[in-house]
């Protein structure tokens, strides 16, 4: 802000300009969605900022119009002299939403030829008695508006071959967003990886494209294009697969996916962190490219997740809360084993801050043992790549580990499965390496 506009702003202030500009009336910068900024400490900064900008120069020509629901964080700073507060609740959107629905729809009707044919045999679609039922409908909610709009004119799933005009009294059953989120969520609810690829989009700290979509699941590419494509009305489906985003069109449809009273069936878990961490360290170890160069961002966004599956769990529950995720369907046979993934994650979360008491340091180092002993027993060579790829990321975690006295008890506890996960590893490497080549 500082050098992209204040700087620049006042560069340009001076002389017969900034007399123009004053009888004229301020420039003007909108910011819409403030609220929308999951970086709560960066927003405060931004407005204090801002406001310390006004402070030094009160009569330079420049304003900010701020659209956002004004959350706490935002109100604390607002509340100031300097600072004008307008509620725009009473706002009578009417006018403005049938302005838009009737500009959508004439839009609609010419590059879409099966409204126009039926528009030919039956006359304008839709008709008055539509909108005004629609506007009844809506309300003064623009959202909902536009996402209704997309409900209606975008090609319903393979197996629903309604028509616009079929599913526009349909919308007029809906509770609102959470219907429209029902009504659509349910067009790919039959395909193949639908609950992973929607519980990945709601949940990931940063948007992902369809080709990272992909790479992080280990799905082809049109899988996660085949789910997205029913979703239109409310997710934003770019038209690049590697390069842009996929975004909701607004938040309350994370709110919706995390509230289990409202989804129902398309509930997404607090647990799901637990499977994007096993998804970033499946994808990391077929990759084996987790430290160039994007090697922090992996290690922050596995950290996120990793901590969040267990916000509310003691270190001594996780193989419990795992379990739930052990299910065949949650896993591809193709992907990193089981064991390893735990034997990975109990030996990352020695270097977290949050399981740093010496009992939960004791208990994580015996799991890590035992899950490395298990995984070098699996049949086949599945440990191999990641074996290979060797734990680099919790080197660059919260710090060193904390040093915890071991017992007797626990010391011949990792012993023993150390010695077991060796044996193991050994037996395999001698197969593979010295006797496979000569039969």
């Amino acid at each position: 802000m500082e050098r992209l506009v204040y700087e620049p702003f006042k560069a340009v202030m001076k002389g017969d300009f900034i007399e123009e500009a004053r009888a004229k009336g301020p420039f003007v910068i909108v910011i819409d969605g403030l609220d929308e900024c999951e970086d709560k400490r960066g927003v405060e900064e931004l407005i204090d900022q801002m406001l310390d900008f006004f402070k030094q120069h009160p009569t330079i020509p420049l304003r900010f119009f701020i659209a956002s629901r004004v959350e706490q964080h935002i109100r604390a700073r607002l509340e100031v002299s300097g600072v004008r507060l307008s509620n725009l609740d009473s706002y009578k959107t009417q006018s403005d939403i049938y302005k838009f629905l009737h500009a959508s729809f004439h839009a609609a009707s010419k590059r879409d030829r099966v409204i126009r044919a039926y528009a030919q045999a039956h006359g304008e679609w839709p008709t008055k008695l539509d909108m005004d039922n629609l506007l009844q409908h809506i309300g003064s909610s623009f959202v909902l508006a536009s996402s209704i709009f997309k409900f209606i004119v975008y090609p319903a799933a393979e197996d629903d071959p309604s028509t616009p005009m079929e599913r526009l009294p349909r919308t007029l059953q809906m509770n609102g967003l959470d219907g429209l989120y029902m009504q659509t969520l349910s067009r790919s609810q039959h395909l193949s990886y639908f609950r992973n690829i929607i519980s990945t989009i709601a949940l990931v700290r940063r948007p992902l494209s369809v080709v990272e979509i992909s790479g992080l699941l280990g799905i082809e590419v049109f899988e996660v294009v085949r789910v997205l494509l029913n979703l239109q009305a409310i997710i934003h489906v770019p038209g690049s697969d590697e390069e842009d985003s996929v975004t909701l069109c607004h938040t309350s449809l994370r709110d919706f996916l995390t509230t289990e009273s409202r989804s129902g069936p398309f509930f997404v878990p607090h647990s799901f962190h637990l499977h994007l961490s096993y998804h970033l360290v499946s994808s990391a170890t077929k990759n084996s490219k987790v430290h160039e160069p994007a090697y922090d961002n992996y290690v922050w966004r596995l950290k996120d997740h990793w901590q969040e599956g267990f916000s509310q769990t003691y270190p001594r529950n996780l193989t419990n809360e795992i379990e739930h995720f052990k299910a065949p369907r949650s896993l591809h046979a193709n992907r990193l084993p089981y064991r390893a993934f735990l034997c990975d994650m109990f030996f990352f979360s020695l270097f977290l801050e949050r399981f740093r008491a010496s009992s939960d340091t004791l208990y994580l180092l015996t799991q890590c043992a035992k899950q490395l002993a298990l995984v070098a027993e699996c049949p086949g060579d599945r440990f191999r790549p990641w074996l290979e790829t060797g734990m680099y990321y919790p080197v660059k975690a919260d710090g060193l580990i904390c040093i915890a006295q071991l017992t007797e008890r626990t010391y011949k506890t990792v012993q023993h499965d150390l010695r077991r996960a060796s044996s193991a590893i050994y037996a395999k490497v001698l197969f593979l390496y010295f006797i496979l080549p000569f039969i």
